[in-house]
């Protein structure tokens, strides 16, 4: 648990490689009165990615590093979260794996949300592994990261009910609507 220090926000910095709309609804909710956070930088793995526009949208410093060279990557983002004084970080969509030295660093402090009821279906394709198994629901984790893949504990999960009508695309934006719920929720509750 982290706790709240007065009625500071937590500085905090938000990991994405794609669309980043688990960070534009971060941001949304980090501006209301009631939120522990406050979002202070924009990280990604790839020039590419198209959540990066929400920097320049919301006045967000954004930072792209690829990873090439693992080691070189990391080192310099931790000295930019450290040098930014950063709290706090959440993966949103952000699909490299931290070395177990990052991760130890900010322990206890990085959270990440995964669209599947964990510990089902970790890593990739989520989505499609639910409807070939034949899965009456799928759903989103928001949990804690350690150095193992998406086996942190487990901060709060939803449900969402698979329908025999479904595809993988329908299916990732049932339990994308849901995500959008979910994470700001298992933030208040970490800082709770």
């Amino acid at each position: 648990m982290v706790k709240l220090t007065g009625l500071k926000k937590i500085k905090t910095a938000v990991f994405i490689s794609g669309n980043g709309s688990n960070l534009k609804n971060l941001i949304k909710f980090s501006k209301k009165k009631n939120s522990p956070i406050s979002i202070d930088l924009i990280f990604s793995n790839t020039s590419k990615a198209k959540g990066l526009r929400f920097s320049n949208q919301f006045n967000i410093r954004k930072y792209v590093s690829s990873f090439k060279n693992y080691k070189t990557a990391e080192v310099k983002i931790l000295n930019l979260l450290n040098k930014e004084s950063i709290k706090f970080i959440c993966l949103a969509g952000f699909m490299k794996i931290l070395s177990k030295n990052f991760i130890k660093k900010f322990s206890g402090k990085i959270v990440n949300i995964h669209p599947s009821l964990l510990p089902k279906y970790k890593g990739l394709d989520t989505h499609i592994k639910a409807i070939q198994n034949k899965d009456k629901v799928a759903g989103c984790t928001v949990h804690f990261v350690t150095a193992k893949l998406d086996s942190g504990k487990i901060i709060l999960q939803k449900e969402v009910k698979i329908s025999k009508k479904d595809t993988y695309t329908s299916l990732a934006k049932k339990v994308l609507r849901q995500e959008h719920k979910l994470y700001p929720a298992a933030i208040k509750k970490v800082f709770n």
